[in-house]
């Protein structure tokens, strides 16, 4: 007696309804240390649960979108902006009947290597390190190499493709890391909008018609837009593509916001304080290998790994208040007591 396990008949459906383009479980190029499948899930759906399940994903909470450690509880963090990502990213990859599990996965996973506040600290880091820094090839690094203990996720080819290549300029080898690539970015213009109109930046009349005219007069206007567009423009074709109209209108809103919110001297009043901090933090621990934790020291006596690499590798998986707390341990004087 044959017996179809509940994994075995989910990949049956994925091959019966899926459009032709879509990436199919049972048709991974694998993970890079073969293990024994499971009976329930499929191999995107362990790779999304091994995702939602490490400490870098529950560290997002506690790290930078735009506002730097905002007192209002409805700003965006990073752990939020990627539930948003996986949002959007599903529904599109749902209305194009493309793999929903490989593409939440990827979505959950591109900014686990995100660092402490925002861009502000991926660029301090990219100038301090000798080989550079850039936050999709440190989420690769996380999922690879630094969680569980140095034992990495083990996720498959098609996940860790589309985390590293989530970038606007990249291009990831599967529709669904080409959904993620687009959501990432439907999701952050327009949600970094949002709370810059909750922050009094920029309120919505200010943003050229240009823009609103083609793309919607609020943030919830904006972004159905621009999912149906996507949908509209990539149902049965191999690739993901918005219309022209929208991709430039996107692209000059984009623009806008660089000019508007990204380089705000409110929003960004306390970037230079923690650019200074993760630089002297960066200099300390270069310095000093034995204030790191045990288990860095040991990638570099032990395992070989480079002293900068594992530098790098600590600050950016601290959260915007576990970097402050560092800095004061190493750097700020505490009052002597005999009590």
């Amino acid at each position: 007696m044959i017996i179809v396990t509940i994994r075995e008949k989910q990949e049956q459906w994925e091959q019966q309804y899926l459009c032709e383009y879509a990436a199919h479980s049972a048709d991974t190029a694998g993970r890079q240390k073969e293990e024994p499948q499971c009976d329930i899930r499929t191999v995107y759906q362990r790779d999304r649960d091994r995702i939602l399940h490490s400490k870098s994903f529950r560290r997002l909470k506690h790290k930078t979108q735009v506002f730097l450690e905002p007192e209002g509880d409805h700003y965006r963090t990073r752990l939020t902006h990627t539930l948003e990502v996986a949002q959007n990213a599903r529904t599109i990859a749902r209305a194009l009947r493309l793999n929903e599990d490989l593409t939440e996965a990827i979505a959950l996973g591109h900014d686990l290597g995100h660092t402490p506040f925002g861009h502000a600290g991926e660029r301090i880091l990219n100038k301090l390190s000798s080989k550079g820094f850039q936050h999709n090839v440190q989420s690769l690094r996380v999922v690879e190499r630094l969680e569980k203990k140095g034992e990495g996720l083990n996720l498959t080819e098609e996940v860790r493709d589309g985390i590293l290549n989530h970038r606007t300029d990249s291009r990831p080898s599967t529709l669904e890391g080409k959904v993620v690539r687009l959501a990432d970015k439907i999701a952050y213009v327009n949600h970094d909008i949002d709370d810059a109109i909750r922050a009094h930046i920029l309120y919505e009349q200010d943003i050229p018609e240009e823009f609103t005219n083609i793309l919607g007069h609020s943030v919830r206007a904006r972004i159905n837009t621009m999912i149906h567009d996507v949908i509209l423009n990539s149902d049965g074709k191999r690739d993901i593509l918005m219309s022209d109209t929208i991709e430039s209108a996107v692209k000059g809103l984009r623009n806008y916001m660089y000019q508007n919110v990204y380089t705000n001297p409110v929003a960004k009043a306390e970037e230079s304080k923690a650019e200074k901090m993760i630089v002297e933090l960066f200099r300390a621990y270069m310095k000093h290998i034995e204030l790191l934790p045990p288990e860095y020291i040991d990638m570099i006596n032990k395992d070989g790994e480079d002293k900068e690499q594992v530098v790098c590798d600590y600050i950016a998986g601290m959260t915007d208040r576990f970097a402050i707390y560092c800095f004061k341990q190493i750097f700020i004087p505490v009052a002597w007591s005999d009590l």
